[in-house]
């Protein structure tokens, strides 16, 4: 392929990913009314779930009082807890703050102990991993 052509090319590219950002902008200046309603929304469904949530989280911290465990164990068995319909391990290291690339890895050490503790049931479905409380 000759550079000119390249080039030519590479140019008409960049034109059409402008003229999509434009447009994409006016649409967000639209759709920021009806987003302020959802919000309201959003924060009413919120509350409730952070009610079922602590309850959750309550009945963990009270069946791991007897079983001795590390902060990075405890922080993991309180997302699990509070996700009741099961978790991946990618996705607890997500809200435990940890990078993309590192979130899985960094719950696996810590989902090992409260699977021999049987705090926490793995659950295997196809190629998908999911945890959820016992």
């Amino acid at each position: 392929m000759r550079l000119a052509h390249k080039r030519n090319v590479q140019l008409k590219l960049k034109k059409t990913i402008k003229a999509t950002k434009v447009t994409a902008e006016k649409t967000v200046k639209k759709v920021k009314p009806k987003a302020e309603k959802a919000a309201v929304k959003v924060k009413t469904v919120a509350a409730k779930v952070d009610k079922v949530a602590s309850a959750a989280v309550e009945a963990a911290v009270e069946a791991s009082q007897d079983v001795k465990l590390t902060p990075k164990q405890q922080q993991v068995l309180d997302i699990v807890a509070a996700n009741s319909d099961g978790i991946s391990p990618k996705n607890i290291g997500l809200e435990a703050g940890q990078e993309d690339a590192k979130a899985a890895a960094w719950a696996t050490g810590g989902l090992k102990k409260l699977v021999e503790e049987n705090l926490v049931i793995k659950e295997a479905v196809g190629n998908k991993v999911t945890y959820k409380l016992a």
